[in-house]
Order: structure tokens, then C-alpha cells, then sequence
């Protein structure tokens, strides 16, 4: 399907890049089932050598909770020689359910596979659960190029109990993004996580278009 979508909108000059995302073997909001970076990577390298025979252009470790899974499946994509990049999600505090901090999951990243993800991404969490953390810490900051987060303010136990799908504000959401390209200025890749639809992805992009427009000015 999404080979299809590329041809069709490729003709029309716009370069779209398919992702082959591979998610958390366990619960995304709950660091339990622990793997080491090892057995991670033995876990996830089979469907990485699928996409690997696909017109996937790249991979992307989605709602990583521990970073001994992040490390495996960078592993895994560096074995198929596919570019590769980590997107972590955090709690309220801003930091990994683990505990960990962001800053620190990405450097133990770094060093164990040489720097070799492409890029790091957040997604499902609200902008105002990591926003702090970019502020405070520029190599973060640098290394960080995509996100993807919740409409709901909610924390993750939060949204496990609700009874509803909390949108939250889409204008507001759009309003928090723009502060996050404000804030890290290399964030390119914009989407959303749970709760969101084509009204938040619209008020990203009414947001941060002028932000854009002023990079390429």
C-alpha cells in the first residue's frame, strides 16, 4: 500500500520515505519482560531482515520503554545494513519508565552501537512531558528529530484505566509542537500517537509552517 501511495505522489514531487517501524516486544506503557541487548536483538531481527527485503527505505524502534531494547534493535537493522532510528517514550517526569532520563538512553545508545541510529524521535507521550528535558539538555536536543505524541496530558497508568480516547486540544497541541521546533530546532519529522487525528496533525503543520519557512529562507 504504501509503495503504491509513493509512486502516485512521487510523480507529483513529493519525496516520501517508508518506514518500517518495529515496536516493543512487551506492554509500550510497562518495562517488564526485560531483555538484555543481546536477546533483543535475536528477538527482533527476523522481521528486521523483512523489511530489509522490502522497498522499506528505512526502520524505526517505536514507544522503546528500556534501552537494552533500543540497543537491540539498532543491532538488528545495523546486521541488515538498514538505516535505523529510536523513538523513546517517556512518562510525566520525562523519563523512560525505567527511570533512566532521555539524555542518558541515548548516550548508552550511542555508545553501544557507535552512534549508528540515524536519529532519535519521542512519541506517545504529551510535549509537555518531555518538553523540559530539551530545554535543559542541548545534546539531546541535537540528536533529536521526530516526534510523535499523545493528545492527552494523561500519564500512561492514566490512559490504561480510562474509559475514553482523550483527544485533548487540537490547537493547543499544534501551539506545543511549534515551542518544540523553537526548542530543537533539527525536529523535521512530525506526527501523532494516541488520541490523535488529521485535526492535530493539521494545527502541527498550521503551527510550525512559518518555522519551516524561516530554515529555508
Amino acid at each position: 500500500m504504501l509503495e503504491s501511495i509513493r509512486i502516485e505522489y512521487e510523480m507529483a514531487t513529493t519525496p516520501i520515505v517508508i518506514s518500517g517501524d518495529i515496536g516493543p516486544r512487551g506492554d509500550g506503557y510497562v518495562a517488564d519482560r526485560l531483555m538484555s541487548a543481546g536477546e533483543a536483538q535475536a528477538y527482533h531481527a527476523p522481521q528486521a531482515g523483512v523489511f530489509a527485503a522490502t522497498e522499506a527505505d528505512m526502520l524505526c524502534g517505536m514507544t522503546m520503554n528500556y534501552v537494552e531494547e533500543a540497543i537491540g534493535i539498532t543491532r538488528a537493522a545495523q546486521r541488515v545494513k538498514m538505516p535505523v532510528a529510536i523513538s523513546f517514550t517517556v512518562e510525566t517526569d520525562g523519563r523512560l519508565p525505567t527511570g533512566q532520563t532521555l539524555a542518558a538512553a541515548i548516550a548508552e545508545t550511542e555508545a553501544a552501537t557507535s552512534g549508528y541510529p540515524c536519529y532519535y524521535m519521542v512519541n506517545c507521550a504529551h510535549p509537555s512531558h518531555f518538553e523540559s528535558v530539551l530545554d535543559a539538555d542541548a545534546a539531546t536536543a541535537l540528536r533529536l528529530r521526530g516526534v510523535r505524541a499523545n493528545a492527552s496530558r494523561r500519564s500512561h497508568a492514566e490512559l490504561n484505566d480510562a474509559p475514553d480516547l482523550d483527544a485533548g486540544d487540537p490547537i493547543e497541541f499544534g501551539a506545543d509542537y511549534r515551542r518544540l521546533k523553537q526548542l530543537c530546532g533539527g525536529l523535521n519529522v512530525f506526527g501523532g500517537c494516541c488520541g490523535t487525528d488529521v485535526r492535530h496533525v493539521e494545527q502541527i503543520a498550521r503551527a510550525c509552517r512559518s518555522l519551516f519557512a524561516e530554515v529555508r529562507a
